[in-house]
């Protein structure tokens, strides 16, 4: 009877305020669109790059214009969702952090935006003014930028009442920023140029069309590599407790 019971009586106690399910929601956001983000970076890096050199002129150019824009359009718009998801979700976090220590959380939202926006622009600056820019030096400069970034944020958020997640997002998710602002400002304004070209003449692209395709490669790949720390980040928020009190 006993068993019975716990079969037919199943102990399910959902939250009913607003907040646990608001988060809940945008997490579950977050998830969904991040898996489709991810998986499609990973998907353009490990698979594609390769597959797309071995393909002959004619082949390569229907891929171009058949496969990527649909591929590029889920990639772009799981990448905004992801990141508008996560902020709101962060946010949410943070507010209720300052709040708790009877303050606010102006100081932790406007360091983020301007630390990793400014990472961004450190990046960009280096793809338009050295041409030819290897991609060995362009890590090694990046992995500078990303821990003094970092290392900044955490500096100037360290009033004592900031939690481990308010901090390791802040980190996590200023990376996620940062590729966001790849995806959409290196990645995509260079292959959709690509693609125009290549649907109205495929055998005459313009000189330009291999710079374009060399940047759209290097912010991609550097996106692949960052998304290790940035993963690592976000798990480390609930359950890696390292930053704060």
């Amino acid at each position: 009877m006993p068993l019975l019971v716990l079969v037919s009586e199943p102990r399910i106690l959902l939250p009913h305020d607003l907040n646990t399910n608001v988060l809940m929601l945008l997490r579950w956001v977050h998830f969904l669109a991040g898996i489709t983000w991810i998986g499609l970076l990973y998907f353009f890096n490990l698979v594609n790059v390769g597959f797309m050199k071995e393909l002959d002129p004619a082949a390569k150019s229907k891929a171009m214009v058949t496969l990527m824009p649909r591929a590029l359009w889920w990639f772009r718009w799981a990448a905004a969702v992801t990141v508008l998801a996560g902020l709101a979700y962060w946010m949410r976090i943070a507010a209720t952090d300052a709040r708790n220590a009877q303050t606010t959380a102006g100081t932790a939202f406007w360091s983020f935006f301007v630390v990793w926006t400014v990472a961004f622009a450190i990046e960009m600056a280096m793809l338009m003014a050295l041409r030819n820019i290897r991609g060995p030096w362009l890590a090694l400069v990046m992995t500078v930028v990303f821990v003094a970034a970092a290392w900044l944020f955490l500096a100037i958020n360290s009033h004592g009442w900031e939690s481990n997640r308010t901090l390791a997002i802040g980190i996590g998710g200023g990376m996620g920023w940062f590729m966001m602002f790849n995806v959409w400002g290196v990645v995509w304004r260079a292959q959709k140029k690509i693609i125009r070209w290549t649907a109205a003449d495929p055998g005459a692209l313009p000189p330009e069309a291999a710079r374009l395709a060399r940047l759209a490669f290097l912010a991609s790949r550097l996106n692949a590599f960052l998304s290790i720390p940035m993963l690592f980040f976000m798990g480390a928020a609930s359950h890696y407790p390292m930053f704060g009190k």
